[in-house]
């Protein structure tokens, strides 16, 4: 039997079916579990969460209930606005699961994340305000996936086509955002804004004119113009919208700001630049340079994160520093040559040796043939090949890399 009860009176034992009030308050990224950690209740209690619903059937009731009226739930009860399947709580420096066990539920979760944003933009096209409701379970369901393995989800939103580019870019932000969070120590609450505020980053691209937001090449003086206005554009839209973070409304407005003040639409400089735009300007430009595009070749993972290292001015040093450990320093997809003189590819990170990855290697630079492709994990006592650099793609024409990270691109 459910009942609601105000935060006040939950106690250890209970079963925690839903929370009231916005999502972005509660204290957990899960709901319908029972309450045995003091430090969740505690969490609870300091949260602004008015009331809960417990399932007195599978936990404990309120002390003294037999004299006291039952609240009972309403027919059918409204379903909270996270997900109800349970979700793995986040734990950043600790991998779950193999990249290639993730890789299927990442695929699920990108497919369902896409479609909800697909409709959340199509509303925005039409001029019509932001219902964050949508973005709740798609930053859950990314969350997620990331908890259980950090480089599935990630390496999988690279994959992108013409039409969906503007979709999944903005998925894969709030990917990178929330695994950046994590990285920085971002308590719960701020982890999930992050999410929410890479999801809406670039949603001021509805408001583009088509032939520019598509054109498949480069932009003119003219065009170039028109689409900076996105971040303001963005910044309107989500404004008129309900129960929109303000930390969605600031990174959607200066994520395209830089540190040395040669950025846009404001030049703001340095400290002006909050933590979560500065998080944001990160991840947008990594997954743009990284992804596939119909029209340019996309750098590879730990090229593009050597380049970005090198533009002075552009980023914040040591918020860079938490990204590089947050995706790898050999990010899934990376093409590494080996001590043995082997090539590979990265296809899964240990967090605790960042440097010393997994990997598949598959053609010997000596004889200059593939070889049988061979998994190894560089961080084993007993592996005595390391990575000496990585390899730029281009100079070797590969055309099946992809087959090897990723188990869904060999059916």
């Amino acid at each position: 039997m459910l009942k609601k009860i105000p935060t006040s009176d939950v106690t250890l034992g209970m079963y925690l079916q839903s929370l009231d009030g916005p999502w972005l308050s509660h204290p957990f990224w899960k709901t319908k579990f029972v309450l045995h950690d003091p430090q969740d209740l505690a969490a609870l209690q300091r949260s602004s969460v008015p009331t809960v619903w417990i399932d007195i059937s599978k936990g404990c009731d309120v002390e003294g209930a037999a004299a006291a009226p039952l609240i009972t739930a309403p027919e059918p009860l409204p379903a909270p606005p996270i997900p109800s399947t349970p979700a793995t709580p986040p734990v950043a420096a600790s991998v779950n699961g193999t990249l290639e066990g993730e890789i299927e539920r990442a695929a699920q979760a990108l497919n369902r994340s896409k479609q909800a944003v697909v409709a959340m933009f199509s509303e925005a096209r039409l001029g019509q305000a932001v219902n964050t409701e949508r973005c709740l379970p798609v930053v859950e369901d990314v969350a997620s996936s990331l908890a259980r393995n950090p480089s599935a989800f990630v390496s999988l939103a690279r994959l992108k086509t013409r039409d969906d580019y503007t979709y999944m870019h903005s998925v894969a932000v709030c990917a990178l955002m929330i695994g950046l969070a994590r990285q920085l120590g971002l308590p719960d609450r701020q982890v999930r804004e992050a999410g929410m505020a890479g999801l809406l980053h670039d949603i001021g691209k509805m408001q583009m004119p088509l032939e520019v937001l598509n054109k498949p090449g480069q932009l003119t003086d003219a065009e170039f113009t028109v689409m900076r206005t996105h971040p303001e554009r963005g910044h309107e839209l989500l404004r008129d919208g309900a129960q929109v973070p303000a930390v969605a409304l600031d990174v959607c407005l200066h994520h395209h700001e830089k540190m040395d003040g040669s950025g846009y639409p404001h030049k703001l400089v340095g400290d002006q630049i909050s933590l979560m735009a500065r998080m944001g300007a990160i991840c947008d430009v990594y997954d743009a340079i990284t992804s596939i595009r119909p029209y340019r070749t996309p750098w590879d993972p730990a090229g593009s994160l050597q380049r970005m290292s090198q533009w002075t001015g552009h980023f914040d040093p040591a918020v860079f520093q938490a990204f590089v450990k947050s995706v790898g320093i050999y990010p899934t997809g990376t093409l590494v040559r080996m001590q043995s003189g082997r090539l590979a590819v990265v296809v899964d990170q240990n967090p605790d040796a960042l440097v010393k990855p997994r990997v598949r290697v598959f053609y010997s630079t000596k004889s200059g043939m593939p070889i049988p492709v061979q998994l190894l994990d560089l961080s084993a006592a007993t592996e005595k090949d390391a990575i000496v650099g990585r390899e730029p793609i281009e100079n070797w024409g590969f055309t099946h890399l992809e087959e090897l990270w990723n188990p869904l691109a060999r059916h």
